[in-house]
């Protein structure tokens, strides 16, 4: 029983990282999920909300969900936090245009 609440605790404690070079790498730590993605846009749920990367030429290199990283290359011209509400319901996205 004791083993459960230590899993939860370090859970909770995930930290949130954002290291970008050059404006050409992105790696992002403390990744719940990915919403979606393309050559142009890529969203993101992290501990800190949802997070929504747009460039040009944009790919994923490496996913660990598990351990809740991303890194991905591609031109970057944008990196925006998106304040999620979950009580209104509905996607991220269609949160995000309304």
């Amino acid at each position: 029983m004791e083993e459960k609440k230590l899993t939860r605790t370090l859970k909770t404690e995930t930290t949130h990282n954002l290291i970008m070079e050059n404006r050409r790498k992105l790696s992002v730590s403390g990744v719940n999920d990915v919403e979606s993605f393309n050559e142009e846009e890529i969203i993101l749920h992290t501990d800190m909300g949802g997070l929504m990367i747009k460039g040009t030429g944009l790919h994923i290199n490496k996913l660990s969900v598990d351990i809740g990283e991303v890194s991905l290359e591609g031109e970057i011209d944008g990196v925006d936090y998106v304040e999620t509400r979950k009580s209104k319901g509905g996607s991220l996205l269609s949160r995000m245009f309304r």
